[in-house]
Order: structure tokens, then C-alpha cells, then sequence
């Protein structure tokens, strides 16, 4: 079964309710490849204003959801309350979490299993930094990542993974087309030999780290690479082009 291609774009804690109301108008009257699925993460201030004006067939995701499900929890939003608002997505383990924000491998594992089990499907997001690809290893952290995970969930059709290499997202650099087609399948094959056959057929692998509208095509064609998690062009007029480039 061809798996279909997937674009999120994450707009991080950028946005106004003007530029937002902007982005989506240009999103609703875009001509949009119905083949892919496309899923946009504003702000969590914003969720409710981008779900209430964003056309049927375009998902939102929030950033980030908590893995309790009501109580004391200053600040933090429970994956009930995103359903009970009509948000069916949300971002998990990105870097800039992991790293400013100190989120471990388990505690990301945690949401995970929370929003799965909840309804909540997740962009479940990996990668090295550059001293740790400089060393040799992107795999073996990648692979620490996946196991973490792996322990706390059982269904994976409600997961989609984001490889983003720290050291690419946004800086400018981007992995070469051979260095990002490479993870991706070193992660299908984890899934194959750790999970099983059918989830590592199945699951959508995503490049994350800098990807624009020059560089997207190429990237696309490659065998193992199901789509794109966009931060900074998310923002743009080109991220059609983006959603777009599998055409």
C-alpha cells in the first residue's frame, strides 16, 4: 500500500492573529494536491482561531499536549481538551523541546502513548545534533529515540515520524538528498526488526530541518522520504510549493 505524502508546517511561537488569519486564507484558496495530507501548527493561542477559518481537509496540530489528563498542571494543555476543540494533531519530541526544554526520550514516550491512546495522532519528531553526526552517531541516537517510544506504545497507525537533524533546522543547512534518504531508511528498517513488517511499510517518515521550495522536490523523490515537517517556509507563500511537490 502506497503510503500518502504528509506535510506539516510548524510555526513555532511565531504569529499574529493578522498573519495567521493570512496564512490560512492563502492556504483555502490554494490550488492543493489532494494526495497529500497536510496538517499546520500554530501557536496554541491560535489553535482555536486556525481550526474555526481553515477549509475542511487541512488539520491542525498543537506543539506540544500533556500526558495527565486534567489537574494542577500550570500551562499545560491535556490531549480531551485538545479533541474537545477539534484539534487532532500535535507535535511531539521536537528538538527544541528536547534540548531548551530538557524533554527526555521517556517523558516524550509518555505523551506519545497519552495522545495515541486518546485519539490524538502524533508527529513524533527525531534526530542528532551536529557533534553527534560528527562522531558517527546519528543512527545509534535515532535508534535510542525510536526504543523509548517503541516501549510505551503498541499501535503506530496514529504515528507519523519527523526526522530532523538539529544541526539542520533552522540554520539553512539541510542534509544532502543522499544523508537524509539514508536515516529514513535506517529508521524503516529499526521499525522492521524492532516493531514489525507492516508498521515499518506503513509509517510515514518525514525530512524535517530547513526545507524549502528550492529544495523539496529533490527530496520527495527519494524512496523512503513520505513528506515534510516545514518550520520557517511554513510561513510563506511557498509552502504550497512544498505541499505541492510531489506533483
Amino acid at each position: 500500500m502506497a503510503r500518502k505524502f504528509f506535510v506539516g508546517g510548524n510555526f513555532k511561537m511565531n504569529g499574529t492573529i493578522e498573519s495567521i488569519k493570512s496564512i490560512v486564507k492563502n492556504l483555502n484558496e490554494a490550488q492543493i494536491d489532494p494526495n497529500v495530507e497536510v496538517v499546520i501548527a500554530p501557536p496554541a493561542l491560535y489553535l482555536l482561531l486556525v481550526r474555526e477559518h481553515l477549509s475542511n481537509g487541512i488539520e491542525v496540530a498543537a506543539q506540544n499536549v500533556f500526558d495527565k489528563p486534567n489537574g494542577a498542571f500550570t500551562g499545560e494543555i491535556s490531549v480531551s481538551q485538545l479533541k474537545d476543540s477539534g484539534i487532532n494533531w500535535t507535535i511531539l519530541g521536537h528538538s527544541e523541546r528536547r534540548t531548551i526544554l530538557n524533554e527526555s526520550d521517556e517523558v516524550v514516550a509518555s505523551k506519545t502513548k497519552v495522545a495515541t491512546e486518546g485519539g490524538v495522532s502524533v508527529i513524533w519528531c527525531c534526530g542528532e545534533s551536529l557533534e553527534e553526526r560528527e562522531s558517527g552517531n546519528t543512527i545509534s541516537v535515532i535508534e535510542k529515540q525510536l526504543s523509548a517510544v517503541s516501549a510505551k506504545i503498541g499501535n503506530w497507525k496514529n504515528v507519523v515520524i519527523a526526522y530532523e537533524p538539529i544541526w539542520a533546522i533552522g540554520t539553512g543547512k539541510v542534509a544532502s538528498v543522499q544523508q537524509a534518504q539514508e536515516v529514513h531508511a535506517a529508521i524503516r528498517k529499526w521499525l522492521k526488526a524492532n516493531v514489525s513488517e507492516q508498521v515499518s511499510a506503513e509509517t510515514r517518515i518525514l525530512y524535517g530541518g530547513s526545507v524549502n521550495g528550492k529544495n523539496c522536490k529533490e527530496l520527495a523523490k527519494e524512496e523512503d522520504i513520505d513528506g515534510f515537517l516545514v518550520g520557517g517556509a511554513s510561513l510563506k507563500p511557498e509552502f504550497v510549493d512544498i505541499i505541492n511537490s510531489n506533483l
